[in-house]
């Protein structure tokens, strides 16, 4: 197993792996944001990176979706990992846990505070790795989506 950055030449790869993690979360995205996120995780824009899992054939098995932001609480980037997925076929074997340990690395690197994510309440199997690798929080999420 193998975690590295995702480049432009992934993307042919990538979008299944993309489209079901959307498909996961039943979420329909148009064709223009999905180019758009990929230009700006693969692209110069230093704030977003992704990360992929690819196993001993060099197929990608999984990505890690990486937004580095300022914050209040320090004076260091907090990293979040945005969105994380392995294809169906790989789960329950390392490499979730592979993909979160890359993104301390690039945490690391760039000497962020902290790394942080949410899931859904109802993913309980993630949510045992999760819980192995960080601690939980009791903060809720309160949101209001804004139209284009």
């Amino acid at each position: 197993m193998t975690i590295r950055p995702l480049h432009a030449d992934d993307y042919v790869n990538w979008l299944p792996l993309w489209q079901g993690y959307l498909q996961f979360y039943h979420a329909i995205l148009t064709a223009e944001v999905t180019t758009q996120t990929w230009q700006r995780l693969t692209g110069a824009e230093a704030n977003m990176q992704a990360l992929g899992a690819f196993d001993d054939d060099d197929a990608l098995c999984g990505f890690a979706h990486i937004v580095l932001h300022p914050n209040t609480w320090d004076t260091r980037l907090s990293c979040y990992l945005e969105d994380l997925y392995v294809a169906k076929s790989q789960r329950g074997g390392g490499v979730g846990r592979r993909l979160i340990e890359g993104v301390y690395a690039f945490a690391e690197v760039r000497q962020c505070c902290r790394v942080y994510w949410m899931t859904q309440a109802s993913n309980v199997v993630a949510q045992r790795l999760y819980d192995r690798l960080a601690d939980r929080t009791d903060f809720i999420q309160y949101r209001a989506d804004r139209q284009a």
